[in-house]
């Protein structure tokens, strides 16, 4: 999700929204946003699970397209060129 769907809480600081991927520095955990209360951060694992909460300050925005994409291509783009004999 982009930065201009990030809530507005506190001057200088941004909610992120429910359902947008993120990364808990301090655990170094990747999870979905479920719900802001209390002053945390809810958290759940991508694939299911348990939920854990985390400080605001910890949750990052993790835009995994845009990191993985340019790495796909070219894992790709090699893969193809090992298919029809080509020397890399």
């Amino acid at each position: 999700m982009n930065s201009e769907k990030r809530q507005q809480t506190a001057p200088g600081e941004t909610r992120l929204p429910v359902g947008e991927l993120a990364h808990d520095v301090r655990q170094d955990r990747r999870g979905i946003v479920m719900d802001h209360q209390d002053g945390f951060v809810w958290l759940r694992p991508e694939g299911g699970g348990t939920e854990w909460t985390a400080l605001p300050a910890d949750v990052r925005p993790l835009h995994v397209l845009e990191r993985a994409e340019p790495l796909l291509r070219a894992r790709i783009a090699r893969a193809n060129a090992r298919s029809r004999g080509e020397v890399l």
